[in-house]
C-alpha cells in the first residue's frame, strides 16, 4: 500500500484546448505510459484518466514524481518541449487533496458541464486499464470501489444526475439555438465514439432536423443510426455529405485535423455552415473560421443554456459534497486500519509461536482427548490476550496515534524479528 497518494492534473480549468490536445492520451498510449511508470518507478498503484476535458495521473509513491511522469507523457506524445507545459499542471502531493480531487472528478463536479455522466464510464475504463497491468493494489482497489459506491449514492439520493445536462446535450442545445431560423437543418455527425454516440442519441430532441451519421466503421454507424431513424453515409462519402450539411459535428479521433481550411474553402456556403469540434486533439482546423460563413465551436466554448436540469444539478451540489465527505472519511478509516494490520498479524504470530512452543513441551505424554482440550483452551486464551491490543491499536488509529502504539507493541513483543506470512 502506498504511503503517499498523489495526483497530477491538466484540465479545462488549468489549460486551454490547444494545450490539452497535445497531452490528450489514447488508451494504447495510457497503457504504455503505465507500463513505463511501473518499470522505471516501481509503481504498484497508478491510474491515468484522459478525456476531452482533462489528462490526469494518480499514483502512490513516497517521492514527488510529477515532473518525471509529465516527461514520460511528453516522450509518448512526441512533445519535445513538454517542460514548458509544467505550469499548466496542478500537482497534488497530499493524500487528502489527491483523493478528494479524484472523488470530485469521478462524480462530475469538475466537469465543464456540471454532472456530466460520461465521466463515470471514463473513470471505470481508467481503473480497468490499471488493473489489467497489475497496477491496482489493495489501496487503489478499495479507493475505486468506494468511489463507485459513492456514485451510486449520488444517483439514488440526490438530483445531481437528473435530467439531461452533458457536453453532448449542450451541443444539441447549441445547434438548436443557432438553427432556430433554418427550415429542417441538415446535420452531419462524423464519428460515433462515446461522445459521438451520446450526441446522436440527444439529436432526437431536434425533431425537425435531418440527421446523417458517418463513421470509419460503417456497421457501428448503422447500429446507432437505425434505432434513431437517421441516415448513414459511408465514410468515403463524408466530403460530399459535409458540402450538403448546414451543421457538421466532428468527434473523430485523429492526431491531425480531419477538416481543414482548404477543404472548407471549396464548399459553396450560401448562408452559414456551423462546425462543432468535440474532439481532443481537435479534428477541425481553427482557421476554418477565416472562411466566410463558417462558424466554429469547440469543447471549450460550448456552454449549456441555463435549464431546469442544470439548475437542479447545481442545487444538489451541497448534498453531493456531503456524500463525498462521508465516503472519504470512511475510506481514511480503512486506510488507518490498514497501517496497523501488519503489526496485528505480527503480534498474532508472535503469540501463536509462544503457544506452539509451550504446547510441544507439555503435550508429549498427554492422550488425544487431553491434547484437543489443551489446544482449545490455549487458543481461547490467545484470542482473549490479543483482543485488547487490537482494540487499542484501532482506537489509536482514530486518534492518529497509531505509530506510537505500533512502536510500543513492537518493543514489548520484539516484533521486528517476526516475518508475517504472505
Amino acid at each position: 500500500m502506498p504511503n503517499k497518494f498523489k495526483a497530477i492534473s491538466l484540465s479545462h480549468k488549468t489549460a486551454p484546448v490547444q494545450i490539452r490536445e497535445h497531452i490528450s492520451l489514447t488508451e494504447d498510449e495510457i497503457r504504455r505510459i503505465l507500463q513505463k511508470a511501473k518499470d522505471f518507478f516501481s509503481l504498484s498503484d497508478a491510474l491515468i484518466l484522459s478525456t476531452c476535458n482533462r489528462t490526469e495521473v494518480y499514483y502512490g509513491h513516497e517521492l514527488d514524481l510529477s515532473t518525471e511522469i509529465i516527461k514520460l507523457i511528453g516522450l509518448e506524445k512526441g512533445v519535445t518541449d513538454v517542460v514548458n507545459y509544467l505550469n499548466y499542471f496542478e500537482v497534488l502531493n497530499e493524500d487528502n487533496q489527491a483523493i478528494e480531487h479524484l472523488f470530485r472528478v469521478s462524480m462530475g463536479l469538475e466537469a465543464q458541464v456540471i454532472g456530466d455522466i460520461q465521466i463515470s464510464n471514463q473513470v471505470k475504463r481508467a481503473y480497468q486499464a490499471a488493473a489489467d497491468l497489475d497496477m491496482a493494489g489493495p489501496f487503489l482497489h478499495r479507493l475505486m470501489h468506494t468511489i463507485f459506491f459513492t456514485n451510486k449514492r449520488v444517483v439514488q439520493e440526490t438530483a445531481f444526475r437528473d435530467g439531461a445536462a452533458s457536453l453532448s446535450y449542450a451541443t444539441v442545445e447549441l445547434i438548436e439555438s443557432l438553427t432556430v431560423n433554418t427550415f429542417e437543418p441538415r446535420i452531419l455527425l462524423i464519428g460515433v465514439g462515446e461522445i459521438g454516440e451520446d450526441v446522436a442519441k440527444n439529436m432526437v430532441h431536434l425533431p425537425h432536423a435531418k440527421v446523417k451519421i458517418t463513421n470509419r466503421t460503417y456497421s457501428k454507424a448503422e447500429e446507432i443510426a437505425s434505432p434513431l431513424g437517421f441516415e448513414v453515409v459511408p465514410f468515403e462519402h463524408a466530403f460530399e455529405a459535409m458540402q450538403e450539411a448546414d451543421v457538421i459535428v466532428s468527434s473523430i479521433m485523429k492526431n491531425e485535423p480531419f477538416i481543414t481550411k482548404e477543404m472548407v474553402k471549396s464548399f459553396d456556403i450560401q448562408s452559414y455552415k456551423l462546425f462543432i469540434d468535440l474532439s481532443v486533439p481537435r479534428s477541425i482546423e481553427t482557421t476554418v473560421e477565416d472562411v466566410p460563413g463558417a462558424i466554429l465551436y469547440n469543447v471549450d466554448n460550448i456552454r449549456s443554456k441555463t435549464s431546469a436540469a442544470l439548475d437542479k444539478r447545481l442545487g444538489a451540489i451541497p448534498a453531493v459534497e456531503t456524500i463525498i465527505e462521508e465516503s472519504i472519511a470512511e475510506f481514511f478509516n480503512w486506510k488507518k486500519e490498514m497501517m496497523v494490520s501488519p503489526t496485528i498479524n505480527k503480534l498474532k504470530q508472535s503469540l501463536e509461536q509462544i503457544r506452539q512452543e509451550e504446547i510441544s513441551r507439555y503435550l508429549k505424554n498427554a492422550d488425544p482427548k487431553e491434547q484437543v482440550l489443551i489446544e482449545k483452551i490455549t487458543k481461547s486464551m490467545m484470542q482473549k490476550i490479543i483482543k485488547i491490543p487490537v482494540i487499542q491499536l484501532k482506537a489509536a488509529c482514530q486518534r492518529d496515534q497509531a505509530e506510537e502504539m505500533i512502536e510500543i507493541l513492537t518493543d514489548l513483543f520484539d516484533l521486528e524479528k517476526i516475518t508475517t506470512d504472505k
